[in-house]
């Protein structure tokens, strides 16, 4: 993609958490998505019946993305390793595996491999750069959709 697709592209911060009440077990996603130069803010959150905690961090960077209406300039922020690692080092060698990873000598079918060629097409419209926060660490933001995740997925105990 051209890089001046993004060149007036607006900046967003998206702040996303994803809960599970047991792994597997039912389960809940969250964002808030931001624009900081208006202000305007919105808060999401779904949730699963059957699923787990890696799942629901993928959607909800994934809901959080397809929520922007033209492409963007997106500074991530997760506590998730596995959304983080699968960003930054992963993703782009499973493409050339065929989404396969190796595990040894042989190669082997990725876990989610829906949702990350969902989050790839994603990736593709905005350019999107992540910060790692820790989690329940007194983050304003994570704190928050952790809380909308958590009541996400209460509905279904």
């Amino acid at each position: 993609m051209p890089p001046s697709r993004h060149a007036e592209a607006p900046e967003v911060q998206l702040f996303t958490d994803g809960a599970c009440s047991g792994n597997p077990g039912p389960g809940g996603w969250a964002y808030i998505l931001r624009h900081p130069a208006s202000g305007k803010e919105i808060e999401r959150s779904g949730g699963e019946r059957e699923t787990t905690n890696n799942r629901m961090e993928l959607l909800a960077v994934i809901r959080g993305l397809e929520a922007l209406k033209r492409p963007s300039a997106v500074e991530l922020f997760t506590d998730s390793t596995y959304v983080g690692k699968g960003l930054s080092e992963w993703l782009r060698k499973w493409k050339v595996n065929g989404w396969k990873r190796r595990d040894g000598d042989r190669l082997v079918p990725i876990k989610n491999e829906e949702l990350w060629r969902q989050l790839d097409a994603l990736l593709a419209e905005h350019r999107v750069g992540f910060t790692h926060v820790r989690g329940h660490s007194g983050h304003v933001e994570n704190e928050r959709c952790d809380t909308l995740a958590v009541a996400a997925y209460q509905k279904f105990l």
